[in-house]
């Protein structure tokens, strides 16, 4: 009796050391913060014969999905013989999220095979891989298995069903699956509902979700989220505008969206509008909010903003760390015009990816600093980073922008070969622009004339700028043919064409063109431009009589027009130039930047010789491709 007691209480001491060995391993497991590591814990594991436990090895699975040691992950799977349902879960869930759909299906079908019951934590990572995947008969399949093992009830398998069908099947499919599923789970579930309206956003039918939407029994933020933005996505963003309004409570995705909304739209003061009360109401941003604030500052070279905005990041500490947001704001004082800024950020930026480089060239070549770009080429080469298709176009820009002809020739030319990239479109048309600036019209078309693919608008257009900067009538007559078979409504062949036509005083062809336009009802809408003066973004367009102090700045205009006739400024008819709504006390103080989406004639941005010649004015003009700094009438670059 004493020895059978004895024996007992040996066995479980030995339990009791198991247990607590199992414990601080699966605690190494949790608290491992490297890959590095796992093999170290995974060696522990096999010391002390616990490689057969199904929880220890579970738990070294599912860190090795989490540490992106995938295939690691699955060798461990592979040698463990008890292949029960939680290791299975954990296989398809890590596969899933690691983006291994396929992978995922096919563990999911050796654990039906091996007769392992699947539940309700398997089935909504297997449909999420085969919505990835796209797979229509697979995912019917899942579905019977949902109704086969009994989780029809469960209402997140359920949400992931309609969300599979949803994406795979289309809105329809996902639709009758919500209205088949219990109404247990119907009414019990914002999450269905917010699910399927967010279906109906994807695939357009934004009635369909308003309808819904009307519909829910109970809503949440969520719900007017997804609304918000499927309305915004379709361009509705008045509508989105007025849901926002109705919001009976907010968070920072609605905000962003909203703002968002107003970016994608094109209406950039708008958002920064939206922004700035996002921060009175004390709304705190997110990393997106602020990229999508900075974009906005970027549109319209609302640079005063913009450095508003840096401000708010720096106080967060958001700047060095987050990757996204560096390269907006970088992006955001480059497009502004203030390349100091620029350089110094670029300066801090430890550890520089593609898009931080892509940035930088593409500054330096809008300013035509073809030196300095080359240099940052170089440099961005020395460190092992290869350029990619966006980094050889700005390359490519900065040559075109300099003059630089057989340099430009000469990288595009070894694209292929010594950058494995292979030239698209946009790389065809900088090129015909580089023949064009450099006045080799017939060289581009011949350039045009020798693509290995169909030149589109943008490549004809290049050449259709150049014809008017030299004034190459016969040319254009030629390139306005070509634009009109590719697209005969465009209204910029027409304005374009029209333009060349002034520009050598055939006054007769530009009213025929403009009764062409008329004749065949090709609309222009028209090109907003923005100034930005002591913080505060004016909008306008050409004739614009809609600010408050339009006579004041009608008068001040005049006066600027009158000195600069005085000082020897000839100005062209055939380029009408639109009024800056600003206000006139302060023509004379704070620099101003004019972002416009127009054409500025030609290629020397003469056409802003009247506004840039006031004194103690400097002056950022993104015309078209280029940036002018220009001080005291005087282009710096």
């Amino acid at each position: 009796m004493r020895l059978s007691l004895l024996t007992i209480f040996a066995a479980r001491k030995s339990s009791c050391k198991t247990m607590d060995v199992e414990s601080r391993l699966i605690s190494m497991v949790h608290s491992a913060k490297s890959p590095v590591f796992l093999p170290q814990i995974h060696a522990q594991i096999i010391r002390h014969s616990l490689i057969s436990s199904s929880i220890v090895v579970t738990q070294l699975i599912s860190s090795c999905f989490v540490h992106k040691s995938v295939d690691y992950g699955l060798s461990i799977f592979r040698y463990f013989d008890d292949k029960n349902l939680f290791i299975f879960n954990a296989l398809v869930r890590g596969l899933t999220e690691n983006c291994r759909y396929e992978s995922a299906v096919r563990s999911f079908l050796d654990m039906l095979r091996l007769n392992v019951k699947p539940d309700r934590l398997t089935f909504p990572f297997v449909l999420k891989s085969v919505a990835g995947l796209g797979f229509s008969v697979l995912g019917r399949g899942i579905h019977g298995g949902v109704v086969k093992f009994g989780v029809e009830l469960d209402t997140f398998v359920m949400v992931c069903l309609v969300d599979m069908y949803a994406k795979v099947d289309g809105i329809r499919d996902a639709y009758q699956v919500f209205v088949e599923s219990p109404e247990k789970v119907k009414n019990g579930s914002i999450l269905l509902w917010n699910v399927l309206i967010n279906g109906y956003c994807k695939a357009g039918d934004m009635d369909g979700a308003v309808v819904l939407f009307e519909r829910m029994p109970e809503r949440n933020v969520g719900s007017w989220n997804s609304l918000i933005n499927g309305l915004a996505k379709v361009g509705n963003i008045e509508r989105a505008k007025e849901l926002f309004d109705r919001m009976p409570e907010r968070n920072v995705v609605s905000w962003t969206t909203m703002i968002n909304g107003f970016l994608q739209k094109g209406t950039h003061k708008e958002a920064l509008t939206l922004f700035s009360v996002m921060l009175k109401e004390d709304v705190e941003p997110n990393e997106i909010t602020f990229v999508c604030a900075l974009s906005s500052c970027e549109k319209i070279g609302a640079l005063d903003t913009g450095a508003c905005v840096h401000q708010c990041l720096l106080k967060r500490g958001l700047c060095r760390n987050n990757r996204a947001v560096r390269n907006a704001l970088l992006d955001m004082y480059a497009k502004c015009g203030d390349m100091a800024s620029t350089s110094k950020l670029f300066a801090e930026v430890g550890e520089r990816d593609l898009l931080t480089w892509s940035i930088m060239i593409w500054a330096l070549a809008f300013h035509g600093f073809f030196e300095d770009a080359l240099d940052c080429f170089e440099q961005m080469k020395s460190t092992g980073t290869k350029p990619d298709g966006t980094i050889l176009l700005a390359m490519l820009a900065a040559c075109s922008h300099s003059g630089q002809v057989e340099w430009g020739l000469k990288l595009f030319n070894g694209m292929q070969h010594e950058y494995s990239v292979e030239p698209t479109l946009k790389h065809y048309a900088i090129i015909v622009d580089l023949y064009g600036r450099a006045g080799q019209l017939e060289s581009a078309l011949r350039f045009i004339e020798s693509m290995p693919i169909s030149p589109d608008f943008a490549v004809w257009g290049a050449l259709f700028c150049a014809c008017r900067a030299h004034r190459n009538i016969q040319m254009a007559e030629l390139v306005s043919q070509k634009l009109k078979e590719l697209e005969q409504k465009h209204p910029g062949n027409y304005i374009f064409l029209s333009n060349v036509y002034a520009c050598v005083g055939r006054w007769k062809d530009v009213e025929r063109v403009r009764t062409q336009m008329l004749d065949m009802k090709v609309e222009k809408q028209p090109g907003w431009s923005y100034i930005e003066v002591n913080g505060q973004i004016h909008s306008f367009v050409a004739g614009d009589k809609g600010h408050p102090n339009v006579e004041e700045i009608y008068t001040k205009v005049e006066e600027i027009v009158t000195g600069a006739r005085e000082r020897g400024y000839k100005e062209s008819r055939s380029f009408r130039l639109s009024t800056p709504s600003m206000y006139s006390q302060s023509l004379h103080q704070a620099p101003a930047r004019i972002n416009s989406k127009l054409g500025i004639g030609d290629f020397d941005g003469t056409a802003i010789f009247p506004w840039t010649s006031l004194p103690r004015r400097t002056y950022a003009s993104s015309l078209v491709m280029r940036v002018h700094i220009v001080q005291a009438g005087l282009c710096k670059n």
